[in-house]
Parts: C-alpha cells; sequence; structure tokens
C-alpha cells in the first residue's frame, strides 16, 4: 500500500502532493514480470497516474494515461481512480536495452521519443474529456510536465523516479508534483525555483525513508505548508466477470459468432492477468443479448 499526502501553501499560492508509490510497483512487477527498464518506465506511469488521480473530485471519477512511442516498450497504460488507486501495463514487459549515457536505467530509450501522451479523464459527463500532447523526452516526468503546460495551463514541476535492485524487485519509487495556483506571483515562482534548486532525486529521498509529508516540505521549503489530505492508494484491479461478460457483449453478433470455432473462449484481463473462462454454451446466450 502507498501514501500519498497532499499540501497547500498558507498563501494559497502553491500546491504540491508527493507519494511514496514503492509497493504500488512492487505489485506490479510481480504482475508482469517486467524487466529493470520496464519497471521504470511503468512504474513511473502509475505514480503520475496514481497523484493525478487523487486530485479528481468526484467518487466515481477516473483518470487514463496513455504513453505511446517508438520505443521497444510500446504502449505503456495507467488508470487511476479519485483515490490513487492504480493499474497499468506494457505491451512489452521485456526490454533490454544499454544504459544511458548517465549509467541510468534508459526509460526514454524504452519509451521512444517520438509518440503521444494521452490524458483520459472520465467525470461522468456524455464524453470524457481527451487531452493530447506529443512525447516531448520519454522520461515521462517532462512529459506530464508539458501536458499540464500545454494542455491545462497549469505550470507544473512534476518528479518521478523507480529504483530496481538487482534481482528486479523493486527498491523504491515515488514522485511528486508542484503546481503553481492561479495569480501566482514572480516572487512566488522565484521561491518554487529556489526550493527545487540542487535536490536529490525523489527516488533517493524515498530510498533513505522520507515520507510523501516531508518531502513535501523538502520540495517546497521556502513556503509554510498546511496538509490537505492524505490517502493509502494501492495497486488494485477492478476487473469483473461481469465487466468482461460486458464487454464480449459489445463485440456484437458477428464478433461474438466467431468465437464459437472454439470449444471454450479464455479472456485475460491486461491490469491483472486473471484469468476469465467462457464455455460454447455461454458465448452461445451472450449472442442473444448482443447486436448486430
Amino acid at each position: 500500500m502507498g501514501k500519498i499526502v497532499r499540501c497547500i501553501s498558507v498563501d494559497g499560492s502553491v500546491s504540491v502532493v508527493a507519494i511514496d508509490s514503492t509497493d504500488i510497483v512492487s505489485k506490479s512487477e510481480n504482475l508482469h514480470k517486467t524487466s529493470a527498464v520496464t519497471s521504470a518506465a511503468l512504474g513511473r506511469l502509475l505514480t503520475a497516474a496514481s497523484m493525478m488521480g487523487d486530485n479528481l473530485k468526484g467518487e466515481n471519477d477516473t483518470l487514463t494515461l496513455r504513453l505511446k512511442g517508438d520505443g521497444p516498450a510500446g504502449t505503456l497504460l495507467a488508470s487511476a481512480d479519485s483515490s490513487g488507486n492504480v493499474k497499468g501495463y506494457v505491451i512489452n514487459p521485456v526490454v533490454e536495452i544499454p544504459l544511458n549515457s548517465k549509467g541510468k536505467l534508459d526509460v526514454a530509450g524504452a519509451v521512444g521519443r517520438d509518440g503521444s501522451l494521452t490524458v483520459i479523464k472520465d467525470m461522468g459527463m456524455k464524453e470524457p474529456y481527451v487531452g493530447q500532447v506529443p512525447i516531448v523526452s520519454g522520461e515521462i516526468a517532462e512529459d506530464i510536465t508539458n501536458y499540464f503546460a500545454t494542455s491545462e495551463q497549469i505550470p507544473t514541476v512534476c518528479a518521478l523516479g523507480v529504483l530496481v535492485n538487482p534481482d528486479l524487485s523493486i527498491k523504491a519509487s515515488g514522485g511528486f508534483l508542484i503546481q503553481l495556483l492561479p495569480f501566482a506571483s514572480e516572487e512566488v515562482i522565484s521561491k518554487v525555483e529556489k526550493s527545487i534548486d540542487g535536490l536529490e532525486s525523489i527516488s533517493a529521498m524515498i530510498e533513505k525513508g522520507m515520507t510523501p509529508e516531508e518531502i513535501c516540505r523538502k520540495v517546497l521549503s521556502e513556503f509554510e505548508l498546511d496538509v490537505l489530505d492524505e490517502a493509502e492508494p494501492e495497486y488494485k484491479c477492478d476487473c469483473s466477470a461481469q465487466r468482461v461478460t460486458k464487454a464480449l457483449i459489445s463485440m456484437g453478433k458477428d464478433g461474438l459468432t466467431e468465437l464459437l470455432q472454439d470449444e471454450e473462449t479464455q479472456v485475460v484481463c491486461d491490469f491483472c492477468h486473471k484469468e476469465y473462462n467462457f464455455k460454447r454454451a455461454e458465448i452461445e446466450k451472450l449472442i442473444e443479448k448482443a447486436k448486430k
């Protein structure tokens, strides 16, 4: 279970949210058997989605991040609810590429530097909000920052980090989002810049045992902060036989009829790998309910 804390400056000029997502990313690694670099890439996206989901207002609101680059990892997807609970997957979980020029896991190399980041917010309206921006680095934090600046016009500082052990288990994972609130002055911007100047990496802070609240106060050291809320998000898949059945019905009569070629149809959840099996007789019943 992770820990997420959201704070706001006493003067109402800037907000910050920080998360320890080590347990979340560990469960993701256990489920998807990711290699080191894909653990880091998917872990960063899950961490960002959890923080952004926690900012949703409605109880049933959801947020999805889809990162589609031209790298060997293929598409990465992370989906979160308004409590920050998150799930995700990567098309190619095992990618083996050299370290980058800094001797770090080459997340950008795995993701690719050409493609798009799509943000989908389902807030109970007729149509979900969809924002899309080009990938600017493939490092993910910079891409999240660019999304907020371009699509939501919110000046943002985003940091994401995942440390992977030699045995591929997750040593530390976390992130923070600093956002200027409307009408923030130049003085506030300068104080934010001074606060973050020379900061150690977010993964190093998590590895040292700093709590999300301590991280919030560290990254905005020039401000007095009030804690707005805290949560304990987790990697959580909400798949069910009912949801899978609805998905099958949505295939229509023609799509379902093709499944009758097999004695049994197996559907596997991309997020948690749970298997759902439907015998031919069950598919025949679904055909009766489906539209052309």
